[in-house]
């Protein structure tokens, strides 16, 4: 199709005449002559059509001069970003008498097929437990549950301490090994069943500040045969099952002994959790425990990649890395040079050998600050362009003579994202990587957060809201251009409500700001997790005014189911339309597709009776709505008939299977 350029202004000679004649009684009401014969009219026309002739000239002005503005203006696009998904690794051997190392950096990828497989990269090592978890059970302070089967099924949850967690209550773990229980550290991934609301957002000022203490307090115990004993904790992630995390208990070694114990009829390891005092608001609830799970990242490790060698002169290169986008690191690298001077790597660790050894480069987002002999270079994530300075912002690697051709190197960096690594579970099965002892991997849950490069018209689209927010939040606007700006996690939308405070929804309250924040995903209700709220709050706490009172909320869904009897056309085929009309409702409704202009329901939106009965109207097919039945149920409650329905301040709508009758007449 072919390309046509944006009409940045639209006003012709006679729109720039009249708005200018139209504004002479406000600046100057003693000018009543407004005649063509006036001298100053005829200043008017001729400002008019110089206006005009710039305006010509601008509406010409190709793409490429605009990318220059955004890149003189320091706008990019922003580069894709990597899914991340829990690996779960199967040994070999069940009596493995030795530790099995999963190493860092092991890949793990999809089958591929029709498509390039996508490849996951763990991101630390894993010291593999040889026992396996056989058996889980609850003791409610009462008496015993097993919940190995909850805890095996995807889509099941169940109390760790009973649906009351009564203090003395108790979560048991059995583990099945031929040989005696390791002294080694475990590692237990524990995965929390959010409420149904998700997560209860975060207060920027204090939960950014000091990690607030776990609400209860567990004693960990190894059963030794006779009685209960102390099990050394070494880490808890999980805030006393609170939220995700992994458990890193020390290992009895040959203290344990196994034994039947509870509702479990096999002689078993095992572990207690035990709730010493408790200050749940809500018991805690579990989907499942796991051992030998690491996280991994859809992502790759490029290592001493040649870029080229340096000839001293400024503006050379260019020096491009062989593979792109590049990504951040989740933790920056501190390195130092040989003259004492710190380097903090955080995406891609160059080193230059300018005759004395390689040593580390520094990459800073521009050379406005950077001195003459500052070893500072700029890289460009998307393309993986590396520019160097030009000897008086920024220093020019020297040639070297002993290396004149690879004196530049990428010791390391990691590249790869885009949306299509978000794959769903059970597809990450091949192991692409040795690691001896270790059999099979496999993902019990979908890969999340993987998103496109940002396209040209969406940075387009968001230059002007950067520009206005200057990098600091003070307007609601500049809440939601910032958190949408929010590096190494995916926003797709946000909403900021001033004088909102989460405990006191229906009390303005001064000072206060709550922004919700939606992330990417396939779901009818993206739910952001800990991780994203808490990248958000450090964010914007960096860019706001220190007397706001911040809070980073998930979205609040309401239930919307459609009931409807719809007439269909005589050529319609009845289960096709009915498919067609399900699709039609859930996209409507949908927080991220949504809407009348497709970019997702807006925050509060009302539900308008007849725009609703319209969108049904338009998919083809459809003849009419039989007798105008068509009824929205809110939260289960029948809303009145014919009539628009309110959803509430910030509220998004998460959409049920809706109730449709098709017939032909």
């Amino acid at each position: 199709m072919p390309l046509e350029p944006p009409n940045l202004d639209d006003r012709t000679f006679a729109d720039l005449f009249a708005e200018a004649r139209s504004l002479i009684p406000r600046y100057a009401p003693e000018w009543t002559n407004h005649n063509d014969s006036d001298p100053g009219i005829t200043l008017l026309q001729l400002f008019s059509w110089l206006t005009e002739q710039t305006v010509y000239r601008l509406n010409r002005v190709p793409d490429r001069n605009y990318l220059k503005f955004l890149q003189l203006l320091g706008i990019q696009t922003r580069p894709a970003r990597p899914a991340r998904v829990d690996v779960t690794f199967t040994l070999a051997r069940p009596d493995a008498d030795a530790f099995v190392i999963v190493p860092k950096g092991t890949q793990v990828a999809t089958a591929g097929g029709d498509v390039p497989p996508v490849v996951f990269e763990t991101g630390q090592a894993l010291v593999a437990l040889g026992a396996r978890l056989a058996a889980v059970q609850v003791f409610d302070a009462y008496a015993y549950s097993d919940a190995t089967t909850a805890n095996g099924i995807a889509g099941q949850d169940f109390a760790p301490f009973g649906a009351h967690a009564h203090e003395g209550a108790a979560l048991l773990l059995g583990f099945s090994s031929p040989l005696p229980f390791v002294d080694q550290s475990i590692d237990l991934a524990c995965y929390a069943q959010p409420r149904s609301s998700g997560h209860p957002g975060l207060h920027c000022d204090t939960d950014q500040l000091v990690e607030p203490p776990p609400p209860a307090e567990l004693a960990y115990e190894f059963w030794d045969g006779a009685h209960w004993e102390t099990l050394g904790l070494e880490a808890d992630g999980t805030r006393a099952f609170s939220r995700d995390g992994h458990l890193v208990l020390v290992g009895p070694g040959t203290a344990a002994s196994k034994a039947t114990i509870g509702a479990v009829g096999t002689a078993l390891y095992w572990l207690r959790v035990r709730l010493v005092t408790s200050r749940y608001e809500v018991a805690p609830r579990l989907s499942a425990v796991r051992t030998n799970t690491i996280a991994a990242v859809a992502a790759q490790t490029a290592a001493d990649e040649v870029l080229g060698g340096s000839d001293g002169t400024p503006a050379q290169g260019p020096f491009r890395l062989g593979n792109r986008p590049v990504l951040e690191r989740d933790e920056p690298l501190a390195l130092t040079r040989t003259d004492g001077t710190p380097v903090t790597v955080a995406s891609l660790q160059l080193e230059v050998d300018e005759g004395g050894g390689f040593e580390p480069w520094q990459e800073v987002a521009d050379f406005v600050a950077s001195g003459p002999d500052d070893p500072h270079y700029v890289l460009d994530h998307t393309t993986g362009q590396v520019t160097f300075g030009d000897g008086r912002t920024g220093r020019i690697p020297v040639a070297n003579p002993a290396n004149p051709s690879s004196n530049i190197v990428a010791r390391s960096y990691s590249y790869g994202g885009g949306k299509g690594t978000n794959v769903g579970a059970g597809t990450v099965t091949t192991l692409r990587t040795f690691a001896e002892g270790v059999k099979s991997a496999t993902n019990f849950a979908p890969a999340l957060g993987g998103a496109d490069e940002e396209t040209v018209d969406d940075a387009k689209r968001r230059a002007p809201a950067m520009l206005a927010a200057r990098d600091r939040a003070v307007t609601a606007d500049d809440f939601v251009t910032l958190a949408l700006a929010t590096p190494q996690v995916v926003v797709r939308r946000a909403q900021a409500l001033p004088l909102y405070h989460p405990e006191f929804p229906d009390v303005p309250v001064p000072g206060v700001v709550s922004v919700i924040v939606v992330p990417d995903g396939d779901g009818p209700a993206p739910l952001p997790s800990d991780v994203t709220l808490r990248a958000v709050c450090r964010h914007l706490n960096a860019h706001r005014l220190v007397t706001n009172e911040l809070y980073v909320l998930p979205p609040t869904y309401r239930s919307v189911l459609v009931t409807a009897e719809i007439v269909a056309r005589p050529d319609a085929d009845l289960a096709s339309l009915r498919r067609a009309l399900a699709g039609r409702i859930a996209e409507y409704f949908h927080p991220l597709t949504g809407g009348a202009d497709g970019t997702g329901w807006p925050f509060g939106g009302t539900i308008y009776y007849s725009t609703l009965c319209r969108v049904l109207l338009d998919v083809p097919g459809v003849d009419r709505i039989r007798d105008n039945q068509l009824t929205v149920t809110l939260d289960r409650r029948v809303q009145p008939f014919c009539r628009d329905v309110e959803i509430g301040v910030g509220r998004l709508i998460a959409s049920e299977p809706p109730d449709l009758r098709v017939s032909y007449s």
